[in-house]
């Protein structure tokens, strides 16, 4: 009785953990455009979100390193936190006194900062939560998605915080997630003590970015499949950095600017999260029964619907309904590619490179992809729409219909290109 007891204490400490790593995130992500255009700085959204993924290609890597070899996992992760946070409130700080008129080279500089050590917590948090889950004689495949979901529920609670709070456009969404990052730079002293590596087997930088994993593009099926998630991960940011504006720029007409949209965007786009909580579960059935390719397709077309419905939508009836299902749209869109995409990983790779064959997957998606395609998308957004009186308006559903466009001519070539027979 007192091990059942003992592993359920261990359990809600790691779900509170995994909730606060993702509050720390949701406090900002879908919302922090608008604030951007409220700052003077709307014409650089895609810049905000592309350093994410580029300071992904290379610091969760190195903080993975010193956490194997160095410093305990739970003692970088704190370190991490810590300094994200702190950067994070400097963020605010800098915002609030900078009012309209804020220097782009500054936020920028205190932001990349900030991110550059927080994402490298999401695989420390894990990391944290697998060995301590080990250690208990827990099984982690088992153990862990129920907790791992409480994160996405902090995510959503994160969102609907700083839009009922009024936050949505203000600079001290980012002192939410500085004061959750400093919170959670203490709470990980507590967690359980991770192992580091110093007198066994150490893992190169090479070996942590997953660089060996590159000799997979000699086969061209893997070949293949990484060029194209590379291509779908440019759709990945998209909505992220520009979903709140659009939904915000109704507001400068007056049929829509009292609608429940314009006022609460935050909590319009948290059914994505909610959407993507779900279709989890969706992924073993349709995994199974229809195999990675038609699944990578099913995200390939969901993206089509997820772009082709904000640009017929509008925040009044009956066009919400279309804005929420776009928003239903984009559990497939997101979970059937990244987490279906890296299950196909695991199982078509040997044992001795599988994870650097996940971390290639990640620095094709969530590194390279996300951030040329933020960049892109912030190049054709600011093309078609320009900043009047706190608002982006302008051609927006042009805009929509452009990224449609690509993710369907990325799912025809998928079709085309990829070869792979199921099995079921």
């Amino acid at each position: 009785m007192a091990s059942t007891t003992n592993s359920g204490g261990l359990k809600f400490r790691l779900t509170v953990l995994n909730f606060l790593e993702f509050a720390i995130w949701g406090a900002y992500l879908t919302c922090m455009s608008r604030y951007l255009i409220t700052a003077g700085l709307g014409d650089y959204i895609s810049y905000f979100y592309s350093v994410q993924g580029f300071v992904s290609l290379f610091m969760p890597a190195l903080m993975g390193i010193v956490a194997d070899r160095w410093i305990q996992a739970q003692k970088t992760l704190s370190l991490c936190q810590f300094i994200a946070g702190i950067a994070m409130c400097a963020v605010a700080f800098y915002g609030n006194s900078a009012g309209s008129n804020a220097d782009f080279s500054i936020l920028f500089s205190l932001y990349t900062l900030s991110v550059a050590f927080f994402m490298p917590t999401i695989a420390l948090t894990n990391s944290v939560a697998y060995a301590a889950l080990e250690n208990a004689g827990e099984d982690t495949v088992k153990a862990f998605p129920p907790i791992r979901v409480w994160g996405t529920i902090g995510f959503i609670i994160s969102m609907l915080c700083v839009d009922w709070s009024g936050l949505q456009d203000k600079p001290w969404q980012f002192a939410v997630s500085g004061g959750l990052s400093i919170i959670m730079a203490f709470y990980a002293l507590t967690m359980p003590a991770c192992p580091t590596n110093q007198g066994g087997e150490k893992k190169s930088f090479i070996d942590a970015l997953g660089l060996r994993a590159f000799t997979l593009f000699k086969q061209k099926k893997m070949a293949i499949f990484f060029i194209f998630s590379m291509m779908l991960g440019s759709a990945l940011q998209i909505t992220n950095g520009y979903a709140n504006p659009f939904i915000a720029s109704f507001g400068a007409e007056e049929a829509f600017a009292d609608t429940f949209g314009v006022q609460h965007a935050n909590t319009l786009i948290s059914l994505s999260q909610i959407s993507e909580t779900l279709c989890i579960l969706l992924i073993p059935f349709f995994l199974k029964r229809f195999g990675i390719k038609i699944v990578m397709l099913m995200s390939m077309f969901a993206w089509v619907l997820r772009f082709g419905f904000f640009a017929i939508g509008d925040p009044g009836f009956p066009g919400v309904i279309l804005l929420i299902l776009s928003m239903i749209v984009y559990g497939v869109a997101f979970d059937f590619f990244n987490i279906s995409g890296s299950l196909f990983v695991d199982q078509e790779t040997d044992l001795n490179i599988r994870s650097s064959a996940q971390g290639l997957f990640m620095m094709m998606t969530n590194g390279f992809g996300a951030s040329i395609g933020m960049l892109l998308a912030g190049g054709v957004v600011n093309h078609y729409t320009k900043q009047d009186n706190g608002y982006t308006i302008g051609e927006w559903d042009t805009c929509w219909y452009i990224f449609a466009g690509y993710a369907l001519i990325v799912a025809i070539l998928f079709a085309i290109l990829f070869r792979y027979k199921h099995v079921r």
